[in-house]
Order: structure tokens, then C-alpha cells, then sequence
């Protein structure tokens, strides 16, 4: 497990939005996957559990 410094995401498409996470923790099925015991890509990340305010950007309604 690496941490990495990244480009700010960007606006690319009408309905995105960003979102500035104020908290953040592991999924109960990351460990599984941080341990090998579940197929997972290199390269991708963990931790999807974020909470955060939209700081630019509007969602369209469908």
C-alpha cells in the first residue's frame, strides 16, 4: 500500500461535481481486499466510505 500525490480532480462533464471530503474510512470489505483475499487490480484505490461538502458543481436531476 502506497500513498500518492495526485492531480486535483476537474470538472470534465456537465453533471460532475467535487467534493471536498471532511471525513473518510475503510469499507468493511477493504481488508479483504488489502490482504489478498479477494481479486483486486493494481492500481486501484481503497476507501470509499467519504462524507464531504460540494464545493463546485451541480448535479442535474433526471
Amino acid at each position: 500500500m502506497t500513498v500518492k500525490d495526485v492531480p486535483d480532480a476537474k470538472i470534465q462533464h456537465p453533471c460532475d461535481i467535487l467534493v471536498k471530503i471532511t471525513t473518510t474510512n475503510i469499507c468493511g470489505s477493504d481488508p479483504h481486499m488489502y490482504e489478498g483475499r479477494t481479486s483486486f487490480e493494481t492500481g486501484r484505490s481503497l476507501g470509499h466510505e467519504n462524507l464531504g461538502e460540494v464545493v463546485e458543481g451541480r448535479p442535474t436531476t433526471a
